[in-house]
């Protein structure tokens, strides 16, 4: 090759190399539109809380660097270690309440019986009200004298059960409140997976002699299974951040026996205004949160890999 021909070669490669080079900056600013807010509502909000959490701040003055201090007192505080025992307890009631209930009103609703479309838009509902209003219904419903569920349950000679102002039973009370609210996202995960199962294999089975729960733990079970995993790890997450239910129904008491860690990290922050103590919880909260989702999806896949 000639010195002009390598030299051409040489200039219509670099002519081809700016071109695939060009960047297109039309679309880094469609993309600013969305990542300048994620930014400053997101992001920066989360370091500045990482970093509050190693300070001594009261909002008020300049945040004080105390390092550790801030994770020493929280791993030493008795109600921060009843407030966990008591989202794990939570956790334990509310997430199966979810999973069984949801489902079971959608293999109700999917078998179109009827009243079924009505039953949908009720079973719901809850899911769109506002915590608020959730709250101050079922503090209705449960109160001691004149509430709901204790009038019904007089019928069969249970004797009133105080649901929000019993350490015993405060837990359970916002529970109830809290499964009612929460089981609409299952519902409605649950039915659309359950309207995704080949009809093929139901009538298969049918031929085969197989009945109703015999079609449902061999064909409905297995086949949603990746459904019933995200409603699980979904409502896991939900029910460890749980706080608009506890803050109207109980306010955590009595004596913190139905306190969520949001809720004691609203009190120790805004009545108390130890920020740099409740950012310190808040990032323990957000690990603990990490840990059991990363436990929760790996003994799932273990499970349907067995």
């Amino acid at each position: 090759m000639t010195t002009d021909a390598r030299a051409a070669a040489a200039e219509t490669s670099a002519v081809a190399f700016v071109g695939r080079s060009k960047i297109d900056w039309a679309g880094y600013l469609f993309i600013l539109a969305f990542a300048v807010p994620f930014l400053l509502f997101n992001v920066l909000p989360v370091l500045f809380g990482i970093y509050v959490g190693f300070t001594d701040w009261a909002i008020i003055g300049a945040p004080e660097w105390v390092g550790l201090q801030n994770y020493r007192d929280a791993l030493a505080d008795k109600w921060l270690q009843q407030a966990f025992v008591n989202v794990l307890l939570y956790a334990l009631i509310i997430v199966p309440g979810v999973v069984v209930l949801g489902l079971a009103f959608a293999m109700f609703v999917n078998r179109s019986w009827p009243l079924s479309g009505l039953a949908r838009t009720i079973l719901f509902t809850p899911n769109v009200v506002s915590a608020t209003v959730i709250g101050l219904v079922w503090v209705w419903v449960l109160d001691t004298q004149f509430g709901l569920l204790n009038h019904y349950l007089g019928w069969f000679g249970i004797g009133p059960i105080a649901w929000l102002t019993s350490s015993q039973w405060s837990l359970v009370g916002v529970s109830i409140a809290s499964i009612w609210w929460d089981m609409g996202l299952g519902f409605v995960l649950f039915l659309a997976a359950l309207q995704d199962v080949p009809k093929d294999l139901y009538e298969a089975a049918s031929i085969d002699g197989a009945g109703f729960l015999r079609q449902q733990l061999a064909i409905t079970l297995p086949w949603i299974r990746p459904t019933i995993s995200m409603v699980v790890t979904l409502q896991i997450i939900s029910t460890m951040r749980i706080f608009s239910q506890v803050y109207v129904m109980t306010n955590g008491g009595p004596a913190g026996s139905s306190a969520s860690v949001i809720f004691h990290i609203y009190q120790t922050a805004i009545v108390r205004n130890m920020l740099g103590y409740a950012s310190a919880v808040s990032v323990l909260l957000f690990l603990a949160v990490l840990a059991v989702t990363l436990l929760q999806r790996l003994l799932l896949r273990e499970v349907s890999h067995g």
